[in-house]
């Protein structure tokens, strides 16, 4: 409509001629005698009266436009259902949709080109796609790329394939990556402090996808987040907002940024052979460096340029210290008030026996949480099966049972007897901790209970006698009355007869 007021302007105010008009507006001559004998039918004069707007002019020139399709009676078919069952089945195509359509309608029914140009129009208006404009510093959308990247052992020539971790900025679209070996929570967690690092700031959000290293239980309005994705976010101050399930255009800068990655750094590497995680991310980042000084196609400068312009004043500073890397897991205090934390073994207060508590693991401690406050904490144990408690955790009876010293236990058996007392102090010498050996003193005294106190000492010495130092071996001989039998004589062996080969005593004076 825009041509149509410029040709009637050029022809009455300016007084051209067609061959100029059409020039000037850039369409054919024809065009524009057209639009002229049009308007001269149309009865209307130049200038345009007032109230006669774009509508009215072209219905003037052109008449009143067709109702689309206001006399086809055929019946539309039902493009939802079918566009359902295009994209929930693989095995399905419009070819067959159109023939059940035709099935259902004989008589009165599109022709497939119409049925596939209806379907294109409803299918148009359906998906379309929102603009994102992306504030200075607001976002940082992240993600692992698909392509891998070989890792080999000098040694044994065994390759393992490494994982690309992107991050991209929503504004500048400048870029960080780097290679892991795998994609599990530490190298996940890791690549997001040097990608702050990197970025010299902190932005406002991060847009990670639906990965069990970012979200526990997926959800579109309510994610859960991965306990130690949160602890981190909190320590730098940034929100976590996860794209949508199944909804890639929510993240579609870090989408680009990891075709881009691996196409101008994984592909680039795709003939070098590395042997170390920290050599394959060396050359990663002379790569990446000149990715992001690598000028724009279709605007002026390039993504460090335009990060250092709007980007990069926009960032939050730093903290004071790098995140500490901490693994949350949830776990259930055992009766001993222990709880198993890499086959080591810390004890929280006794009243928590049995109750589901959450576990804070960093390098250095232990933090074990209980409806959300700290209930212990504790230096990582480096020896496995070790076990770490505190005294004030046990009960009672416990604190008092531990504080018998070994001289306790002796002194209760030098009651019974010498044999007994000898008993004991060997058997609490058996064991590298004489807490250990506590139990079986502790069965021998039950045993004088039951036997009496004469039958004890005896057993204790027939166990000294014959080297059975133990409660099971001095239960034995109580139970079958060994201990009212003689105990057995030494043998009386006859002195050795002289012989050319004995050299004696005096050979080694």
């Amino acid at each position: 409509m825009r041509k149509i007021h410029d040709v009637l302007r050029l022809y009455f105010d300016l007084k051209l001629k067609q061959r100029q008009i059409a020039r000037s507006v850039r369409v054919s001559q024809s065009t524009v005698n057209e639009y002229l004998t049009r308007f001269q039918q149309s009865g209307l004069d130049w200038p345009l009266p007032e109230g006669c707007g774009d509508t009215e002019l072209e219905a003037k020139l052109f008449g009143q436009p067709k109702a689309e399709h206001a006399a086809d009676r055929r019946p539309l078919p039902d493009f939802a259902r079918i566009h359902h069952e295009l994209t929930t089945n693989r095995d399905t195509c419009l070819q067959l949709l159109w023939d059940e359509y035709r099935d259902a309608h004989p008589e009165d029914h599109y022709s497939y080109s119409s049925f596939w140009r209806h379907y294109e129009e409803w299918r148009g208006q359906r998906d379309l796609v929102m603009r994102q404009h992306h504030r200075a510093g607001e976002k940082l959308f992240v993600d692992w790329a698909g392509a891998k990247m070989p890792l080999h052992d000098r040694e044994t020539g065994e390759v393992t394939m490494t994982s690309l971790f992107v991050a991209v900025l929503g504004a500048s679209s400048y870029t960080f990556a780097e290679a892991a070996l795998t994609q599990e929570l530490e190298p996940w967690i890791g690549a997001h402090v040097r990608a702050f690092e990197f970025l010299g700031g902190l932005p406002e959000l991060i847009v990670p996808d639906n990965a069990r290293t970012a979200v526990n239980k997926a959800c579109r309005y309510e994610p859960d987040l991965n306990p130690t994705y949160q602890e981190m976010a909190e320590h730098y101050g940034v929100a976590v907002v996860p794209a949508r399930v199944r909804r890639p255009r929510d993240k579609a800068k870090v989408e680009v940024g990891v075709q881009v990655a691996q196409r101008w750094i994984v592909a680039a590497l795709r003939h070098r052979r590395f042997f170390s995680l920290a050599d394959l991310n060396e050359a990663i980042a002379l790569l990446l460096e000149n990715l992001n000084q690598r000028p724009f196609r279709k605007r002026d400068g390039c993504r460090r340029s335009l990060f250092e312009e709007i980007d990069r004043p926009a960032l939050r500073p730093l903290p004071a210290e790098r995140y500490d890397m901490s693994v949350w897991s949830k776990a259930v205090v055992n009766i001993d008030y222990h709880v198993q934390v890499q086959d080591c073994f810390y004890s929280v207060p006794y009243t928590l026996a049995r109750k589901a508590v959450e576990v804070r693991l960093t390098p250095a401690t232990i933090e074990i949480f209980h409806r959300g406050a700290r209930v212990a904490s504790h230096v990582r144990a480096r020896k496995p099966y070790t076990a770490v408690t505190e005294n004030e955790h046990r009960p009672r009876a416990h604190q008092a049972h531990l504080d018998w010293p070994p001289s306790r236990l002796v002194d209760w058996a030098r009651k019974t007897g010498p044999y007994a007392a000898q008993l004991f102090e060997q058997i609490l010498d058996r064991y590298p901790h004489p807490e250990m050996g506590y139990r079986s003193c502790l069965g021998l005294l039950r045993l004088g209970e039951k036997y009496g106190p004469k039958r004890l000492e005896a057993a204790s010495e027939r166990a000294l006698v014959t080297g059975a130092v133990s409660y099971k071996s001095v239960r034995s001989i109580l139970k079958h009355s060994l201990d009212l039998e003689p105990l057995p004589k030494e043998p009386d062996w006859p002195p050795p007869t002289g012989h050319d080969n004995i050299r004696g005593a005096g050979y080694y004076q």
